[in-house]
C-alpha cells in the first residue's frame, strides 16, 4: 500500500531563552503559531485540527493546562488533542498531526506548544518522581543519574571518556552559536567542559541540557491541499515509534535484549521509519540529523541507533569531524537539545530544524545540499522514542 503524502508547510519557533518574563504561557505559544502560519499565509479558519504539545502539568503549574492554550492556537470549535510523552512530546505531536491527515480526517493540521522550564521552580523535583517508588526511586534515580548510569555502561562497553563527552559539547555549542533561536549560543572548549562542576559522575554541568523557555509550532497538510493552493512544502516520508521497559534494571544486559549503553528501542523506531521511507543505507542516504540528546553521552548512542555509525564507532568519528557542519553527516546543527530544551516542544524543534535543512532555510547552520534529514525524540525514563524522515 502506498503511503499518503503529508507535507510540512509552516514552521515557527521563538528565540529560546532562560526566562521569558515578558510573555505569558499562551503568549509564547502564539509567537510560534504566528510565525508558522506566516509562511504559507494561513488564517485560523484554514486549520482543521490542533494537536497540542504539552509537558506534564507540574511543569506549567496549571492542571490540564491545554485548556489555557485553545485560544492561542485558534482551537475553538475544532478537533483538539493534547499529547504528552515526556521529552518525546514534540515529535509525538507531529506524528499525531501526520496521522490526522494520513487517515483522511483532516487536510490541514497545526501542532503547537510552549514551555517555561526555567520558570517552574526546579524541574528536577518534578522529574525525580517518575520512577517506581518501591524498587527504583530509593537509588535515587533522576533524569541525570539515569543517564549517568547509561554513560558508565557505555564507557565500560566502548571505552568512552569524559573528554569524549566534552567533544560533543564543543561541537554542539559551535553549531548553536550559528543559530539565532538557540538558548546557549556561546562556544566553549574541552577544558572548560572538563572544569565544570560534577553533577553525577561522569556527567558534569556542561554535559547537561539547559532549562529553556520558548514555543514551537508546525503546520502539516495533505498533498492535495498543498497542490491545490500551490504551496511550498517538504515531506514526511517515514515515521516510527518504539517503547522500552519502565524499569532501568531491565536494561543492564545480563541476557536482556536491551542494554542501557545502547538505545535499543530508539534503534527499533528508526528501523520502522527507514522502512517506510525506503532508506536502506542511512550512512549514504541521510544528509543531516537532529537527534534528541539532552546529555553529551547520549549523542553517541543516538548516532549509533540511527545507523549513522556502528556500535562504539561514533566516538572517534565525532572527534574526526564527521558529524560537525562541513562533515559527512552533520548532527544537531541547531545545537540540539544540549543547547536548547523547552521540554514540551524540544522534540518538535528537532523535526522543524531538519525540515528547515532540507528546505534550504536553516540560515548560517545550513548543510549544503541537504535533501534527506532525520529527527528523533526521547521521553519517559529514556523509554518512549519517536523518529522521522523528512525529505525535500
Amino acid at each position: 500500500m502506498k503511503n499518503p503524502r503529508v507535507g510540512i508547510i509552516g514552521i515557527g519557533q521563538s528565540a529560546f531563552k532562560p526566562r521569558r518574563d515578558d510573555a505569558s504561557y499562551p503568549d509564547l505559544v502564539r509567537e510560534a503559531v504566528v510565525k508558522a502560519m506566516a509562511g504559507p499565509q494561513l488564517a485560523f479558519d484554514d486549520i482543521d485540527a490542533i494537536v497540542y504539545s504539552l509537558s506534564p502539568d507540574a511543569m506549567v503549574g496549571i492542571g490540564n493546562a491545554e485548556r489555557l492554550g485553545v485560544d492561542a492556537v485558534g482551537g475553538r470549535n475544532k478537533r483538539f488533542l493534547r499529547i504528552n510523552t515526556g521529552g518525546a512530546t514534540g515529535i509525538s505531536s507531529v506524528a499525531a498531526a501526520y496521522y490526522h491527515i494520513a487517515a483522511g480526517a483532516s487536510d490541514c493540521v497545526m501542532t503547537a506548544g510552549a514551555d517555561k522550564v526555567g520558570e517552574c521552580g526546579d524541574s528536577q523535583t518534578v522529574l525525580n518522581k517518575i520512577w517506581d517508588p518501591i524498587y527504583e526511586r530509593p537509588l535515587p534515580l533522576g533524569t541525570i543519574t539515569m543517564l549517568a548510569m547509561s554513560a558508565v555502561r557505555y564507557m565500560e562497553k566502548y571505552g568512552m571518556t569524559q573528554e569524549d563527552m566534552a567533544h560533543v559539547v564543543v561541537k554542539n555549542r559551535y553549531h548553536a552559536s550559528l543559530n539565532p533561536n538557540a538558548h546557549l549560543r556561546y562556544t566553549t572548549t574541552v577544558e572548560e567542559v572538563m572544569n565544570s562542576r560534577m553533577i553525577s559522575w561522569p556527567v558534569k554541568l556542561m554535559d547537561c541540557c539547559p532549562q529553556s523557555s520558548g514555543g514551537g509550532a508546525m503546520v502539516l497538510a495533505s498533498e492535495k491541499y498543498i497542490k491545490d493552493r500551490k504551496l511550498d512544502a517538504v515531506w514526511i516520508t517515514g515515521l516510527g515509534h518504539c517503547s522500552e521497559s519502565y524499569y532501568i534494571g531491565d536494561r543492564m544486559g545480563n541476557g536482556f535484549t536491551a542494554d542501557h549503553a545502547d538505545a535499543f528501542a530508539l534503534k527499533g523506531s528508526f528501523e520502522r521509519a527507514y522502512r517506510m521511507a525506503n532508506i536502506t543505507d542511512p550512512q549514504k542516504q541521510v544528509h543531516v540529523a537532529e537527534l534528541y540528546a539532552p546529555f553529551s553521552n547520549t549523542e553517541f548512542h543516538s548516532i549509533e541507533a540511527a545507523g549513522l555509525a556502528g556500535l562504539g564507532e561514533s566516538i572517534q568519528q565525532l572527534k574526526q569531524g564527521r558529524f560537525t557542519l562541513g562533515g559527512e553527516i552533520p548532527v544537531n546543527t541547531s545545537g540540539g537539545t544540549l543547547c536548547t530544551n523547552a521540554i514540551a516542544v524540544t522534540a518538535m524543534i528537532r523535526v522543524a530544524e531538519v525540515a528547515l535543512q532540507v528546505w534550504g532555510r536553516a540560515g548560517e547552520h545550513q548543510v549544503k545540499g541537504a535533501r534527506v534529514g532525520i529527527a528523533s525524540g526521547n521521553g519517559g525514563d529514556h523509554q518512549f522514542f519517536g523518529t522521522m524522515v523528512v525529505e525535500s
